[in-house]
């Protein structure tokens, strides 16, 4: 099977550019993880983030063909070859197929990813109805791999200050948590030109989600909320 790398080494004064590789004795259910955990005994110098290997920690997400996965879960008998692999788009290129994802993660810290609660916490578990747990669905499941801001025009033009829909979803899922004091707050936070309202939902970041996450209904979801504050 034939693969086309992204190389860059910021020690080396060689430009960035694709190199080619072909592995043979390869089965169409081999994960894309295992095609480059092979290439790397073949290179010891192709860099690349990886963890878990099941799809839980999104460590190994990048560029595959154009769209945005992770290596982890992608089936090579799913793939078109040249396989072309590509660090995610819109964030710095460290070296091969790693990225700085600083400024991904502190966007994330920004809408401050904890319940905020005014009462004491309770001695045991603060209990929620099955409707209130439910509004949470859609909401938890995010492993901040990255796909999904990465996939974000908004976010490449203005990385600094759209929070980016990975950081938008985490916001939604505490401002729709019942267990949740500081909605106002939050909402209000959230209310400027670009850190929500950048957002064009072009449906990139739900489009790519590897677990099947909606972060444009998300934003959507918020937007509601803040327009009834205004009423």
């Amino acid at each position: 099977m034939r693969f086309s790398l992204y190389r860059y080494d910021p020690e080396s004064s060689e430009a960035p550019h694709q190199q080619a590789y072909v592995l043979d004795d390869l089965s169409p259910d081999d994960m894309l993880l295992d095609a480059l955990l092979r290439l790397r005994e073949i290179d010891e110098t192709l860099g690349f983030r990886r963890s878990c290997g099941e799809g839980v920690c999104g460590s190994d997400a990048m560029n595959i063909n154009g769209r945005n996965g992770l290596a982890c879960i992608t089936r090579l008998g799913e793939l078109t070859e040249p396989v072309v692999i590509r660090p995610l788009p819109g964030m710095p290129v460290i070296r091969d197929l790693v990225v700085d994802m600083g400024n991904f993660h502190h966007q994330y810290q920004r809408v401050e990813p904890w319940l905020q609660a005014d009462a004491p916490p309770p001695d045991r578990e603060q209990a929620q109805t099955p409707d209130e747990r439910e509004r949470l669905d859609g909401l938890t499941e995010c492993i901040l791999c990255g796909c999904c801001s990465a996939a974000c025009p908004s976010y490449w033009w203005n990385p600094e200050r759209f929070l980016g829909p990975a950081a938008l979803l985490q916001a939604a899922r505490f401002i729709e948590d019942s267990r949740d004091t500081a909605t106002a707050a939050r909402l209000e936070q959230l209310d400027d030109a670009y850190k929500l309202f950048r957002c064009h939902t072009i449906m990139n970041c739900s489009d790519v989600c590897p677990k099947g996450l909606n972060p444009t209904e998300a934003i959507g979801r918020i937007r509601r909320r803040m327009l009834g504050r205004h009423v």
